[in-house]
């Protein structure tokens, strides 16, 4: 009965990545845990669905988006008091150190780098939302 419940309530996931696939690949692996996902293809997106969406659990984004980057989609929720506590991944092909460290100077809570493990994104995901992993 406890197993069922927990898998009843799906929390919400926003991944913001330009490449479609990688995004198919996100939510294929995040939904074989408690998670449902909202798919969008860049930062400016991300910030309408996040207006849209009040039951966003944990937003992943990617750092090299068209229109809005994910820097900036990051500055944003950090700035904004309805989004400022969301845990938010950074998932990218930017892997030099100094992106790591200014992704986490601007708030992100965790930082992973292309090519990934699908399985550790969703353990990640998982500690992010405080989460037991399966």
């Amino acid at each position: 009965m406890v197993a069922s419940h927990a898998h009843a309530t799906r929390l919400h996931v926003l991944v913001a990545d330009d490449e479609p696939h990688i995004g198919r690949i996100i939510k294929t692996k995040l939904e074989q845990g408690p998670f449902s996902v909202t798919l969008v293809y860049d930062g400016a997106e991300a910030l309408a669905e996040l207006e849209r969406s009040p039951d966003v659990s944990l937003l992943i984004l990617d750092l090299m988006m068209p229109q809005v980057t994910g820097f900036e989609v990051l500055e944003r929720v950090r700035t904004n008091p309805r989004w400022n506590m969301l845990p938010c991944l950074i998932l990218t092909a930017a892997g030099q150190d100094h992106q790591e460290v200014e992704a986490r100077r601007r708030g992100a809570d965790d930082f992973m780098t292309k090519p990934f493990s699908p399985k550790r994104l969703l353990a990640r995901a998982l500690a992010l939302v405080g989460v037991e992993g399966a």
